[in-house]
C-alpha cells in the first residue's frame, strides 16, 4: 500500500514540473533501472560462476614461488 501512495505522491509532483526537469526525473528514473539491472546481472553472474566450479583448480594448483625467491623485498 505504502508504494501505490508513493507513487501517487510522485506523479502529482512531476505533474507540476516544467518540461525540462521531467526529462531530467525521467533520465534519472532510466539510470535507476539500468543500475538495477547491471546489479542483478552481476550478481546472478557471480551465483553461476560459483556454482560451476569452473575455477577450482586454481584452490588446488602448488605454489610455485617462495618468499625465498625474491629478490627485492619491500617492507
Amino acid at each position: 500500500m505504502e508504494r501505490e501512495i508513493l507513487m501517487k505522491k510522485t506523479v502529482r509532483n512531476i505533474e507540476q514540473l516544467p518540461m525540462k526537469h521531467i526529462r531530467e526525473v525521467n533520465d534519472f528514473v532510466e539510470f535507476i533501472i539500468q543500475r538495477s539491472d547491471d546489479v542483478l546481472i552481476t550478481e546472478g553472474l557471480q551465483q553461476l560462476s560459483s556454482l560451476s566450479h569452473s575455477y577450482d583448480f586454481l584452490n588446488s594448483e602448488p605454489e610455485l614461488y617462495s618468499i625465498d625467491d625474491l629478490k627485492v623485498r619491500y617492507i
